[in-house]
């Protein structure tokens, strides 16, 4: 009894020291693909990748309270103590809420939610949806199916796809919290019997509602599409129950209730909902590791990958489950990373295939990065199979961490550490560094000089280009082994910009326990994943 009750004022302090540093705010890093145009839309490398922790410069010295990003997001949002929103990166639908579709290099405050103090946010493909400090959701972005929760449809698609000022979100409760996957959205609501709604795209169940709401195009068309779900419903299987947490994936989600059961549904490939099994889940099923003695405690992190799944249990052990790594078997069930037993998890997010933890004094990362996602620094690794510390950060106290599809934000408190914050690099958010030295140079030059210097760049990157692309062809290979082909089961995890890869063009092939050949999610004939090298040494982190 005496140790329940320690358990219990420990969790209460943690919550405690939790608030107290989401109003106090920090300093904002960013590692990771800034050519938010490009990325994710061709192979070979890319320049302006920051591959180590850097500061931006519109946000040196604010106080950041929350930062937010998705799996399958190429656009950032942070929120400051004051209830600022901030947003940066790609436009093409209006994600940003500027009213525009013009892309930002700089976080940029939101004017339409200045009459809001926003404290909570998450970001999806190409949506945005915020909280603010009076339980109001409000949404901008791409509306194709529904996903801003607006309650408009036409003909089983939204009369309006593209809504790029926020707009309010039709959730008569208030919301407590909200989650976004690539196409779709969940909104936690402090209202009994409804704790839990959502909106969006239902192609793989990801909403929970025990259907697809699938159709054929035409009477005489075997072409498909999925009805879009424009309006907030409550899950009604979850009616009893208190959904407190919640994280979601590229099409799959998962939600703890108040009793520390963890349920999972959405997509099946890989394992990621953790059911030993590859079927599609079409409403919430609850993971049988996660009963009895090993619930989930209040305080407990939750995160959702592109392809896979992790919370911490009891004891605040991390467990993993879903495509962990490139090569080697899936994990169908929560299996413990024992590379990190025995630290303090207080923060962790996960993108595509990367995660990002903060822990004790330690900022942690691993996973298969390619733009520099991981902080390693220019003489670092790319990639890490296992975690690994990230040195910059090294006795930094983490207030935050979000990750997206190619970049990673995270939240460091400032007390006593103002001097090594001042050694990192400042981006200005204008392309690379070398970048901005080569156009203040340019600007000192004749006009007739800047023309030939203009012309002979466009034939030199011409030529890097191709040379890029012939000496990356091995290596893009394998990297396109992992994309799951549209018109299979696949739900796009590795598809950034395949919008119809989700929509109507999409056959049917995405539901049952999707075995064998190409059906298995990307894999190849033999049923084992395609194997891609990865970088880094094996072995867990010292703590210091």
């Amino acid at each position: 009894m005496a140790d329940a009750m320690n358990s219990s004022l420990a969790e209460k302090k943690k919550k405690e020291e939790s608030s107290e540093e989401e109003e106090k705010g920090g300093e904002l890093l960013f590692c990771g693909a800034t050519a938010w145009d490009i990325v994710g839309k061709r192979k070979g490398g890319m320049e302006g990748n920051l591959v180590s922790p850097t500061r931006l410069r519109p946000l040196v010295g604010i106080n950041i309270r929350f930062v937010a990003s998705g799996c399958a997001s190429f656009h950032c949002v942070a929120l400051d103590v004051e209830g600022r929103c901030y947003t940066w990166g790609r436009n093409e639908k209006g994600q940003l809420g500027h009213g525009d579709m013009i892309q930002r290099d700089r976080p940029t405050v939101v004017s339409g939610l200045s009459k809001h103090k926003i404290v909570k946010a998450a970001a999806g493909r190409n949506h945005t949806v915020v909280v603010s400090d009076d339980g109001l959701s409000l949404a901008f972005g791409w509306n194709k199916y529904g996903q801003l929760g607006s309650g408009s449809a036409k003909n089983g698609f939204v009369s309006v796809e593209v809504e790029s000022s926020p707009l309010p979100c039709i959730v008569s409760d208030e919301v407590t919290n909200v989650a976004c996957g690539a196409d779709f959205t969940v909104w936690l609501s402090s209202t009994e019997g409804a704790s839990i709604l959502t909106a969006g795209l239902p192609q793989y169940g990801q909403l929970g509602h025990g259907t697809v709401n699938e159709f054929n195009m035409k009477d005489s068309s075997v072409r498909l599409a999925y009805e879009a779900q424009p309006r907030p419903k409550a899950i009604a299987s979850l009616a009893k129950e208190t959904i407190v947490k919640v994280a979601c994936g590229t099409n799959h989600t998962v939600a703890v209730d108040k009793n520390g059961f963890l349920y999972t549904w959405g997509f099946g490939g890989y394992g990621r909902l953790g059911h030993r099994e590859q079927k599609d889940e079409w409403a919430p099923r609850r993971i049988d590791v996660f009963q009895r003695n090993n619930v989930l405690p209040p305080n407990a992190i939750l995160s959702a990958g592109a392809a896979n799944s992790a919370c911490t249990a009891g004891g605040g052990q991390l467990y993993m489950w879903g495509k962990i790594k490139n090569n080697g078997d899936d994990w169908m069930y929560p299996k413990p990373m024992m590379d990190l037993s025995g630290w303090n998890l207080r923060w962790m997010d996960s993108g595509s295939m990367h995660h990002f933890v903060g822990a004790d004094s330690s900022c942690i990362s691993w996973g298969h990065a390619q733009y520099g996602e991981l902080g390693y620094g220019p003489n670092g690794q790319k990639s890490s199979a296992a975690p690994k510390k990230v040195d910059m950060l090294e006795g930094m106290h983490v207030m935050g961490v979000a990750c997206g599809f190619c970049h990673s934000m995270v939240i460091v408190d400032r007390t006593d550490i103002a001097d090594r914050l001042e050694q990192l690099e400042i981006y200005d958010g204008k392309g690379s560094l070398e970048e901005i030295v080569e156009e203040v140079k340019e600007e000192t030059l004749p006009p007739k000089q800047q023309a030939a210097k203009r012309g002979a760049a466009s034939k030199k990157r011409k030529a890097s280009k191709a040379s890029s692309d012939s000496e990356e062809d091995s290596d893009e290979d394998n990297s396109d082994k992992e994309k799951e082909p549209q018109g299979s089961d696949a739900d796009s995890d590795y598809s950034e910009d395949g919008e119809e890869a989700n929509g109507k063009k999409q056959s049917a092939r995405g539901r049952g326990r999707g075995r064998g050949g190409r059906g298995c999610g990307g894999r190849t004939g033999n049923g084992k994943a395609p194997p891609v090298k990865t970088g880094g040494r094996r072995g867990r982190p010292r703590k210091s």
